[in-house]
Formats: C-alpha cells, structure tokens, sequence
C-alpha cells in the first residue's frame, strides 16, 4: 500500500512541477491570438472610434478618438506579443483586461446587448481569463520568470 502512494505522492509532485511551468501558458496564448486579431483588424481598418466616442466610460471619453483608436491598437499587437513570450504580462493583462472592459461599455453594452444575447459574454470570459494572470502572473515558462530569478535573486 505505501509503494502505491508513494507513486501517486510522486505523480502529484510532478503533476504541480508542470503545472508550476505550464499552467498560465494556455491562457497567455489564447488571449494573444484573440487580442492579436483584434490589432491587427483595427490595424488594416478604418477607425470607427469617432462614432461611438460618446459611450466611451470617462476618463477614455476625453481622449481623442485618433488617440484612443491608436492606443487601442498597438496595446493589443504588442500586448498580444509580450503574452506569448511572458514580458510584462501582469501590465498588458491589466492594460487589456481595462481595454477589454472599455470595449464592453462603449461597443457592446452600448448597444443594449446583454450576457444572455452573447454581446459581451465573450469579453467577459477574457477579463475573467485576466484575473489568473493578473494576480499569479504568467508561469515559470517566461521571460518574466527568467528575468525575475536573473535580476531580482541575483543580489
């Protein structure tokens, strides 16, 4: 009986190893492909920021639409790189999680869409996606991580 849990002991140990290294990564890649698509769309489009200025939350309604189109865009392109790599991920999932937020409010909500018609249940779900990433940061397979241990416990 001890030989048994000693390998499940084991397996549990190697279990929490890998989930120490690879836990966060799913979602870092999931948020940057979509956040990458939404770039890269805003990137080759026409700004349509000016029409819906109006239903921006303050602060984000005082900026100018240019601005905040501009803004919009290279947040997600090169938020979407700095996730798949894991540099910064707990500013650009803060940053995204905010931009993501701001698009619920002025896009989807603005339109008197609701969860249960889907208008921003998808957004909803990254935010949610965030909060991980947020608080744990982004795992031990990053940069992140790499710089962390170079840098900080080198002293």
């Amino acid at each position: 009986m001890s030989g048994v849990l000693n390998f499940l002991r084991s397996g549990m140990v190697r279990l929490n190893l890998l989930g120490a290294c690879l836990s966060m990564l799913p979602l870092r890649l999931l948020l940057a492909y979509e956040f990458w698509e939404s770039g890269l769309e805003k990137y080759k489009g026409e700004n349509w920021f000016a029409e819906i200025k109006g239903q921006f939350p303050f602060p984000f309604s005082a900026v100018p639409a240019d601005v905040s189109w501009g803004l919009a865009t290279w947040f997600e392109l090169i938020g979407a790189v700095a996730l798949v790599i894991g540099l910064g991920t707990r500013f650009f999932s803060t940053s995204l999680a905010i931009l993501t937020w701001v698009a619920i409010e002025a896009v989807h909500a603005g339109h008197g869409y609701t969860i249960g018609e889907g208008g921003w249940k998808l957004p909803l779900i990254y935010i949610v996606m965030f909060i991980p990433l947020i608080l744990s940061g982004p795992g031990k397979l990053s940069l992140d991580c790499w710089l962390n241990r170079r840098l900080v416990w080198r002293k």
